[in-house]
């Protein structure tokens, strides 16, 4: 039967997590069973959720400190007949997560969809291996800056940046996604500018690159300023999906004429996903959701800058973004604190299918950007090649004064 395993960590006032489970399941689903009649049970029978395990766990240390009375803490897993919603996102969060969310310490920490369910979903229309292919690029990590401080800076700035990345030797470029549209870096305008900078440096160095632009603006707008991109000659789109909503993001994914890659920005998520009580898994939000709405890129904070995740969180939306599916598989984007002496850690961490994504470490590198990108590639080819990072430096001077600057983990 086509349906979907929610899993929930609850931290329940009372003992008995089979009757809060047993709650769940009707309550979202059907509303109540033991006293109806014989004859509406049959009916409703297909409907009805089913509680598939309770698993109770030991107090941790971090809830002991937050609650002054004793909790029940478990996982339980309730599976929801696909008879119950439409196939859409929207649908399938109100009837797992909607009045649920409001009941206290719940966090939806993972969902497991039936294949014939998650066949309706669009899933990353180029994903790792398309994207791949459209820069010709196999056997290695791509490697992803962006603009700094552009806020205020005219097209000259933007020209002078995209290139300077590009030609150091970095695969994509994406906007700051705090860059909405504005008089002296308008929209259509950097998608003109990109294209062209794309095209000389494909002419000089015989290298594909791509140059993700903010789409931004009111919903209402965004499908034909999408279709209006990529007519332009954009090559990719950043998108701040949860500023949206995740419907907002399978429209465009499933456009027939929006034919670039889109790259979700995680902006707005950590309101969703902090809490270690309540709230949604970074795992489903940031890996499940986001695949089965269509991102073929996701950006997510990696486990060793100033905003960083616990390095489980990062591991668990990488595995959802890739792990084996009906859906394409999509490039997890570990962003944040990155600079060139954590290379060997990334590619440890998160395997060649991964995008190492640096602002500062390529524009702080002390001789410049273009010198900031040579340092990375310098080091995810001796990484690969299983080469230390001090090894290769030896013949790399960017990355020599890149190691020198930032040092690199013990």
């Amino acid at each position: 039967m086509s349906q979907i395993i929610a899993t929930y960590l609850v931290h329940d006032r009372k003992e008995d997590l089979q009757k809060k489970a047993e709650s769940i399941a009707l309550g979202l689903t059907i509303g109540s069973w033991t006293h109806l009649p014989a004859l509406e049970k049959s009916q409703l029978q297909k409907h009805k959720g089913e509680v598939v395990s309770v698993e109770v766990l030991e107090e941790s240390a971090e809830s002991a400190r937050f609650f002054k009375e004793a909790r029940t803490i478990g996982l339980i897993k309730i599976a929801y007949p696909a008879a119950n919603f439409s196939p859409d996102l929207p649908a399938i969060l109100t009837t797992i997560f909607g009045k649920l969310s409001l009941d206290g310490e719940v966090k939806l920490v993972d969902i497991q969809l039936h294949s014939e369910l998650e066949s309706s979903f669009p899933g990353p229309q180029y994903g790792i291996d398309g994207i791949r292919e459209l820069l010709q690029v196999h056997d290695r990590p791509l490697l992803m800056s962006i603009f700094k401080g552009m806020i205020g800076k005219d097209l000259e700035e933007f020209n002078k940046q995209l290139t300077e990345q590009i030609i150091g030797g970095v695969d994509l470029v994406k906007d700051d996604e705090i860059l909405f549209e504005n008089d002296l870096t308008p929209f259509e305008k950097r998608i003109q500018a990109g294209s062209d900078i794309l095209t000389d440096a494909y002419e000089r160095t015989g290298e594909r690159k791509l140059y993700a632009v903010n789409l931004t603006g009111r919903t209402s707008d965004l499908k034909n300023k999408a279709k209006k991109a990529t007519e332009l000659g954009a090559s990719a789109l950043l998108f701040n999906v949860f500023a949206y909503g995740l419907d907002v993001l399978q429209e465009l994914a499933e456009d027939p004429d929006v034919t670039i890659p889109i790259m979700a920005h995680p902006a707005v998520s950590g309101a969703l996903t902090q809490s270690s009580l309540y709230g949604f898994s970074n795992k489903v939000l940031l890996g499940k959701l986001l695949r089965l709405a269509g991102a073929d890129l996701v950006l997510f904070p990696s486990p060793y800058g100033s905003v960083a995740l616990d390095p489980k969180e990062t591991s668990d939306i990488a595995s959802a973004l890739t792990e084996k599916s009906t859906l394409k598989k999509a490039f997890p984007v570990p962003s944040a604190g990155i600079h060139p002496g954590l290379t060997s850690l990334l590619i440890n961490d998160f395997g060649i299918d991964s995008v190492i994504n640096a602002g500062g470490g390529v524009h702080g590198h002390p001789s410049g950007a273009i010198a900031g990108a040579q340092a990375f590639r310098d080091a995810i080819d001796g990484v690969v090649a299983g080469r230390t990072l001090s090894d290769t430096a030896e013949g790399s001077l960017p990355l020599a004064q890149a190691l020198q600057l930032w040092g690199q983990p013990s």
